[in-house]
């Protein structure tokens, strides 16, 4: 199994993960033209994908997979929160290539389970994911605002980490963002921060991880050095070994 980033940041996210012949790309939250774009700079054809997974109903997150899916024919998966919730955006995911999931049931997609994970944060019935093939395990989180005990449970033994590191407390504290845009970043229900993260992966950590990265990174209100700064500080690991998905340039991809 491999994964790999198309972007990550407030302008945009998307995460691709691979096992054979199975590519799923969990959100699109491009146009789908810079989404093609982005899909093709890794080497993947769009309509060889898949499933599109979707987290949630933000636009960072859901923005091109109306117009994707339905030009690529490819399949969504999404809770039914997400479902009703796409309906506001300019374009609808057509009802057709909606597969409504459960926030508590794992699914299958080609040969790679899938294990929703639920998550606080502000919108209907969000989820994130945690990929299983084989003995291999893939966690992929973001877009929470706390941490619960079964987030905890779910990503105990991954292989590899893609963990929010949104903002620094102090900068968004000291930053552009009005207060109550302020109170709802740093919230039980906004993302996660350096601090945040780091007690994630402390808790998490475990001698077969192989990869973290870092992502969702604000540009406003947190640097990359802050949040890696945290992890290592963490689980006391070399900083080289913490990686960052970038938003402009995503992440290459990764083997587990």
């Amino acid at each position: 199994m491999r994964f790999a980033s198309i972007g990550s940041g407030s302008e945009g996210n998307g995460t691709l993960v691979e096992h054979e012949q199975c590519r799923l790309l969990i959100d699109c939250g491009f146009s789908a033209r810079e989404a093609v774009r982005r899909l093709i700079n890794l080497d993947i054809e769009p309509e060889s994908i898949s499933a599109i997974l979707v987290t949630h109903a933000h636009a960072d997150h859901i923005k091109g997979v109306a117009i994707l899916a339905e030009k690529f024919n490819i399949p969504v998966y999404m809770t039914w929160g997400t479902s009703v919730s796409n309906g506001h955006k300019k374009r609808e995911v057509p009802a057709e290539l909606i597969n409504v999931i459960s926030p508590h049931e794992m699914f299958s997609v080609q040969g790679i389970q899938v294990e929703p994970v639920a998550v606080p944060h502000d919108c209907r019935e969000p989820t994130q994911f945690v990929f299983h093939q084989g003995e291999k395990k893939l966690g992929v989180l973001s877009d929470a605002g706390a941490i619960t005990p079964h987030m905890e449970r779910a990503y105990q033994g991954c292989d590899a980490l893609l963990l929010e590191c949104n903002h620094d407390l102090e900068m968004l504290r000291n930053g552009p963002y009005p207060p109550a845009l302020q109170r709802r970043v740093s919230g039980d229900f906004g993302h996660l921060n350096n601090q945040q993260a780091a007690q994630f992966l402390a808790k998490t950590h475990w001698q077969g991880l192989q990869h973290v990265v870092m992502t969702h990174i604000s540009q406003k209100n947190n640097h990359p050095e802050l949040a890696r700064d945290a992890l290592v500080a963490a689980i006391n690991c070399d900083a080289d070994w913490i990686q960052a998905a970038d938003q402009a340039e995503g992440l290459d991809w990764h083997e587990i």
